[in-house]
């Protein structure tokens, strides 16, 4: 597969980029020695679906997420993930707010009450 960096996927046109999920889609699925009509059945949508998936035109999401699953590649939703993330700021202000020593201890028995 090619390599491309971040800054080179801005420059590609949307076209480009559906022909390069069908060529990932093609790979995977010719590496798993399964047919576009084995991969349609399993997804439940048509062989023809499939060869356009492969072509680079429109599809459907869903059609999409049901043919990455067939073919276990669910693992590159991985980069839509979003999660909270602390700044380096203000992970140093958690940090200088922690409490480093213990406090010593009152002694409460040395001192006198009036009663």
């Amino acid at each position: 597969m090619n390599e491309i960096s971040d800054n080179s996927w801005y420059s590609l046109s949307d076209t480009s980029l559906l022909k390069m999920i069908g060529k990932f889609i093609q790979h995977h699925r010719l590496k798993q020695n399964k047919s576009q009509d084995d991969i349609a059945t399993a997804a439940n949508i048509s062989r023809s679906t499939i060869s356009l998936l492969e072509r680079g035109e429109k599809v459907n999401l869903n059609s999409l997420i049901q043919v990455l699953r067939i073919l276990n590649l669910l693992y590159i939703m991985d980069v839509f993930n979003v999660s909270d993330q602390i700044s380096p700021i203000e992970y140093a202000k958690l940090q200088k707010s922690k409490r480093r020593r213990a406090s010593s201890k009152k002694d409460t028995q040395n001192e006198t009450s009036e009663w």
